[in-house]
């Protein structure tokens, strides 16, 4: 059932948004996507309309969003909110035992040039493993990335998305992020609402679902916490866009009720 009319308070919303996948289509290697000017405009503008109230929250760097985004610079959270910047600029960054991770680094490297296709990406306090144009050896790096992650020790956990393995310091997440967002102005007092589009989302979800907000997964349907639904990408960026010309939309383009 598509639903009419403002599906969300047309007002005082805190918007959280991740990129890969929810904004943008996700491409076939990080360093292919392009955001193109229509796009920093609508998240401009509404941002704008929210007061400030809007967030990027993704696996990416903030050094990769910024790049992304430039010249528009926005409240964010990247990978996987262990590091922040608020609406006053103010960074937050994980601290990481930088030998151990040179360790695991070079270990996921040597295990990347071993098989055809899989790319490591360098975060720094966060490895990734992409194997999108290797999806056979999936298995095997899991079980790899499992060992390397258990050599770390407590100071870092294994995470899963689309078609990537992920070593990240243990105890952030995107719930964590939107909750410190949630407690900073122009965020506090607002109505969440979340959207993405991966498991890593998932907490983000559950953030929002706790705090009576909105959580919106783009996609096909999967099991989610997300209480709601956008199709695709574009879909998202149409919403936005909707919201931002007119003070009560007719209607939502490609919304669900889960």
């Amino acid at each position: 059932m598509t639903l009419r009319g403002p599906f969300l308070p047309e007002h005082n919303l805190a918007l959280f948004l991740d990129i890969d996948g929810t904004l943008l289509e996700i491409a076939p290697t990080p360093d292919a996507v392009v955001v193109p000017a229509a796009l920093r405009n609508t998240l401009q503008l509404a941002s704008a309309r929210e007061q400030g109230a809007l967030a990027l929250v993704s696996g990416r760097s903030l050094a990769a969003i910024d790049r992304l985004f430039f010249p528009l610079v926005l409240p964010a959270a990247g990978l996987h909110g262990a590091e922040r910047r608020g609406a006053d600029g103010v960074v937050t960054r994980p601290s990481v035992d930088r030998h151990m991770l040179e360790k695991a680094r070079a270990a996921l490297a040597d295990l990347a040039s071993r098989h055809t296709g899989v790319l490591l990406e360098d975060k720094g306090p966060c490895l990734a493993l992409h194997y999108r144009a290797a999806p056979r050896f999936e298995a095997e790096l899991h079980a790899q990335m499992t060992g390397i992650a258990g050599r770390l020790g407590d100071a870092f956990e294994l995470r899963k998305g689309k078609c990537v393995l992920e070593l990240a310091p243990l105890g952030a997440s995107k719930r964590t992020a939107v909750e410190a967002f949630m407690r900073e102005e122009p965020f506090a007092g607002r109505v969440p609402v979340f959207i993405g589009d991966d498991i890593t989302d998932e907490d983000g979800f559950a953030a929002v679902n706790a705090m009576g907000g909105h959580s919106v997964r783009v996609g096909s349907p999967a099991a989610t916490r997300a209480r709601h639904s956008f199709a695709t990408p574009s879909a998202v960026v149409a919403w936005l866009r909707e919201r931002n010309v007119s003070r009560q939309p007719a209607s939502v383009p490609q919304w669900r009720a889960r």
